[in-house]
């Protein structure tokens, strides 16, 4: 596998998926969330490379294979300048339509990463793309007034002291298996320091803003049961945004994982459809 360098000379792993039988229609770039990695999303690659569409993946800083500390962030637009070079990589595979797709804090990443195309001087790192798929995204992390509390004081005071995220690994799924295998990987880790959490509250509040003048084609799938990130992010999301711009799948029962959920048929449904719609020759 490939790595990518970032601006601050990290390497990142790339995960080039199996490719689809012939020419592919398009390419699919799959940013994974917090604590997790790129490898997670093979199932999803392959049910991409089913219907002609190339999946892409890389492991962020500070998770899986990829360099930077455990759940650090070196600035405040890290993730967003490295999704950007992965955004130009994935653009040289071809001219054929480019969906970014990320889940839970990957799904924030490449919302806010599509919210940066809305500003009147975009910054260097963006560039736009042909579709969005925000999965469970960590729109609103949940977050009680102690929690905010805490982050305030010890984002300026100790701002890359790594933490656990207080997330029980029973929240992530509602299959027991995948949540057994999920805490035996070992690329797996419940690390986060306090300017990421900042850049999370923050990137929930500007995306979830800007949710009106929403422009890109985007499909937003979202767990009724989460307990990982609150659904409510989502959902103030879907409200405001243009109902002909984004399409919203809501899976009342669900855990967060969507992609590994029981019934992970309905929702990779909802993807191949959503495609399929959006670029009728592409799917």
């Amino acid at each position: 596998m490939d790595m990518l360098t970032t601006a601050d000379g990290l390497s990142l792993q790339l995960h080039d998926f199996p490719p689809p039988v012939g020419p592919a229609r398009g390419s699919v770039l799959i940013v994974h969330g917090l604590g997790e990695h790129g490898g997670r999303y093979a199932h999803v690659a392959a049910l991409l490379a089913a219907k002609g569409w190339r999946a892409i993946g890389y492991d962020q800083r500070g998770h899986g294979r990829s360099g930077g500390p455990r759940g650090g962030l070196g600035a405040s637009d890290s993730l967003l300048a490295d999704l950007g070079r992965a955004v130009a990589r994935a653009r040289s595979a071809g001219p054929e339509p480019l969906v970014i797709l990320g889940h839970s804090m990957g799904g924030l990443v490449v919302g806010r990463y599509v919210a940066e195309g809305l500003a009147a001087k975009p910054a260097p790192w963006w560039q736009a793309v042909d579709g969005l798929v925000m999965s469970s995204p960590a729109l609103d992390p949940g977050m009680n007034p102690l929690q905010k509390l805490l982050l305030a004081l010890a984002a300026p005071l100790a701002p890359n002291l790594a933490l656990g995220n207080g997330l029980k690994p029973e929240w992530v799924c509602s299959d027991p298996l995948v949540v057994k295998a999920y805490v035996a990987d070992p690329l797996n880790h419940d690390r986060i320091t306090p300017r990421l959490a900042r850049f999370i509250v923050d990137a929930g509040v500007q995306v979830r803003s800007l949710a009106p003048r929403w422009t890109t084609p985007t499909l937003l799938l979202y767990a009724g049961a989460d307990r990982c990130v609150a659904p409510r992010g989502s959902a103030a999301f879907a409200a405001a945004a243009p109902a002909e711009v984004v399409q919203v799948h809501r899976y009342d029962g669900f855990a967060h994982e969507i992609f590994n959920e029981p019934d992970q048929g309905r929702v990779l449904a909802d993807l191949a459809a959503w495609l399929r719609a959006r670029w009728p020759a592409a799917a």
